[in-house]
């Protein structure tokens, strides 16, 4: 039996977007108090009893969230081609977190497991990958 620890940290970032091709009031440029929550999934338990510290993936959302706090998304590369949707930000936040993940070789094989991002405290998307 593998057992599953999912853990889970939300933090914010503030934005501004629009979207390109839009027909309603979004196609304005206007900002969000984004909100993030990353889930991260272990399947064991260091020696303390913790699949990894809380601390560390504060640290490692806290990094992946710096380039997106007060700018204008449509005007960073992830988002050159794409409107930065919630979709869109959710995505690009599972592979850069993942990408960060991957650098740490304490994580004993932590994963991202999803991420949700919420444009307002009633709307958000969470995004996965099949494993």
């Amino acid at each position: 039996m593998t057992r599953n620890y999912e853990l889970s940290v939300s933090a914010e970032f503030c934005a501004a977007h629009r979207l390109d091709g839009y027909a309603g009031n979004c196609r304005n440029t206007h900002g969000h108090n984004w909100g993030v929550t990353a889930y991260v999934l272990c399947t064991g338990l260091d020696h303390l009893g913790m699949g990894l510290d809380f601390r560390d993936i504060k640290a490692l959302v806290k990094e992946a969230l710096a380039s997106l706090d007060h700018v204008f998304l449509n005007d960073l590369a992830p988002f050159a081609a794409q409107n930065p949707t919630a979709e869109n930000i959710a995505r690009h936040l599972f592979e850069e977190l993942s990408r960060l993940l991957a650098l740490r070789p304490d994580c004993g094989g932590a994963r991202i497991s999803r991420i949700h991002v919420a444009e307002t405290p009633g709307a958000g998307v969470t995004y996965w990958e099949a494993p």
